[in-house]
């Protein structure tokens, strides 16, 4: 017998959020992961669908908030380096809001919460990097802040992994599949693409 989320034991709704009342946040869309020190399996693809959503939620109006992590100077998204940046398909449109952070969780001590008060709005959707890090910890916060969170799958990536037991590689697919099925449970809806997402 199929197992049951916590999600679906407790009759929550399983369809996709509507950009008409969605915010869309994008989490760490940087080149660190593109061309820097950490390059991910199919980021390339994730971020021609974060490209796609935005256009998307420009176009229906929906707000918009990029989240940048800034590390030490001269390290892994240091300020000072190229892999600080926001990669191209994700680059701010207009007046979108840029919200820096320095830990996994995008709500800690960041802007965040205020900014998605302004909005009005109790849904979110999440794309960026890395699924089991960053978007995943940022998944988990906005529950506590009362949020609703859809994940679109396919604009997220992330890497292999040491297993810290036997030291053998978990590959990055397994990775990502294990880190949506975890969230799945009780602090999102995960569906694959842009294309499930709801106007």
């Amino acid at each position: 017998m199929r197992p049951k989320t916590l999600l679906e034991l407790a009759g929550a709704p399983a369809s996709p959020t509507h950009l008409s009342d969605t915010v869309v946040i994008v989490i760490d869309a940087q080149r660190e992961y593109v061309d820097g020190k950490l390059p991910l399996v199919g980021v390339t693809p994730a971020l021609d669908e974060i490209g796609r959503l935005l256009a998307r939620a420009r176009k229906a109006g929906a707000p918009i908030i990029h989240i940048q992590h800034r590390g030490r100077p001269g390290g892994a998204f240091g300020p000072d380096t190229a892999g600080f940046a926001i990669a191209d398909a994700a680059t701010p449109a207009g007046t979108e809001a840029v919200i820096e952070k320095g830990l996994p969780n995008s709500f800690a001590g960041t802007t965040l919460a205020a900014a998605l008060a302004n909005t009005g709005r109790k849904q979110l959707i999440l794309t960026g990097f890395m699924t089991h890090m960053c978007v995943e910890a940022t998944a988990r916060a906005a529950i506590d802040h009362g949020f609703r969170t859809t994940i679109v799958a396919a604009a997220t990536a992330t890497r292999d992994l040491p297993d810290p037991l036997t030291q053998e590689t978990v590959p990055a697919a397994e990775v990502q599949r294990n880190a949506l099925a975890a969230l799945a449970d009780r602090f999102a809806t995960i569906v694959p693409n842009t294309g499930a997402i709801l106007d």
